[in-house]
């Protein structure tokens, strides 16, 4: 018997209704494809900014090439940018990119200045490997890796994987995107933000690209071989790799969870959120999380950066209570 998910929609239909969220998409899938979609105050087709959901889409690309043999996770960043971290005295590595471990300081989300200045002129917030502290800039870093590696641009990788899987929504055009609200109160300038192609935010899509994704996470999941990933590199990504070491805002551990390679892995969370769930949220409300026991990933579209009293956690043990 399919599921309803009736509950979820009514926790975003309220959201809307009292002014706490502008509009949302929301949607579930499993192994098969998409089992229920619907908007609120939107269309179900619409494209948002999906923000730091792009670490992990280009967290699977940096995995593509692990995979081809052509990165490994000890990768130093030098390899592909041997001018990085002249002053410091430890060595930051694909690892430490994608698990928010590198100590690069970040700079702000609409940064003027180009990034790949930004990532080689930051300074150290603290010795690779020694703490967690989330990072945006980290992912320029990644992508520089990968374009290294393959001799093409990252966004082309992550193009040529998505359309594979039928999620050709996803790129980094902003044009036509539902607009983040409230970008201004929050602080960024997103007509400065949109022509940064942000490696680590940059990317914008529909709902139905990342119940795509879900869907072809959990085939893998089940064994299939003939994916985006093979089982064991999906498995390298899952491993966490933040183990006990401080954890700074806005992750500390009391948040339940660690990092993997580029995914947030839920592995200590409370409530009914199985320790085997991970995905990622974005700065204006966007929420991708796959739950493989349970066979279900859900995506969660929105647009305003700041959300009193929007707990994206009672959404999930609304779609998890349903099954």
């Amino acid at each position: 018997m399919t599921p309803t998910f009736d509950a979820a929609f009514d926790w975003a239909r309220r959201h809307v209704t009292a002014g706490n969220l502008p509009s949302a998409v929301l949607g579930v899938a499993d192994a098969h494809g998409t089992l229920a979609l619907d908007a609120v105050s939107a269309d179900v087709h619409d494209r948002y900014a999906l923000f730091s959901i792009t670490k992990a889409l280009l967290g699977i690309t940096a995995a593509r090439s692990v995979q081809r043999g052509e990165l490994t996770p000890l990768t130093p960043l030098t390899r592909a940018l041997p001018e990085f971290g002249t002053a410091r005295d430890d060595v930051v590595r694909l690892a430490h990119l994608v698990s928010h471990t590198s100590g690069i300081a970040d700079p702000p989300l609409d940064t003027a200045r180009p990034l790949r200045e930004e990532l080689l002129g930051r300074g150290r917030d603290f010795a690779a490997g020694s703490v967690s502290r989330y990072s945006t800039i980290a992912f320029e870093g990644v992508a520089a890796l990968v374009e290294h590696a393959t001799g093409r641009p990252w966004h082309e990788d992550v193009a040529e994987w998505a359309g594979a899987i039928g999620a050709d929504g996803l790129s980094l055009d902003l044009d036509g995107t539902a607009p983040v609200v409230d970008a201004a109160d929050a602080g960024v300038d997103m007509a400065v933000f949109a022509t940064q192609r942000n490696p680590g935010a940059g990317l914008a899509g529909r709902a139905s690209d990342l119940l795509a994704l879900g869907t072809e996470l959990l085939r893998i999941h089940g064994g299939a071989r003939d994916g985006i990933l093979s089982p064991a590199t999906l498995a390298m990504m899952l491993r966490p790799l933040t183990g006990d070491i401080p954890r700074l805002d806005p992750y500390p551990a009391e948040r339940g969870q660690d990092w993997g390679f580029a995914w947030n892995l839920r592995s200590r969370a409370p409530g009914l959120i199985a320790q085997d769930a991970y995905g990622h949220g974005g700065w204006a409300g966007t929420e991708f999380w796959v739950h493989p026991d349970a066979g279900i990933a859900w995506v969660l579209l929105t647009n305003r950066a700041l959300r009193p009293g929007v707990d994206a956690d009672e959404l999930d043990n609304a779609i998890i209570g349903a099954l």
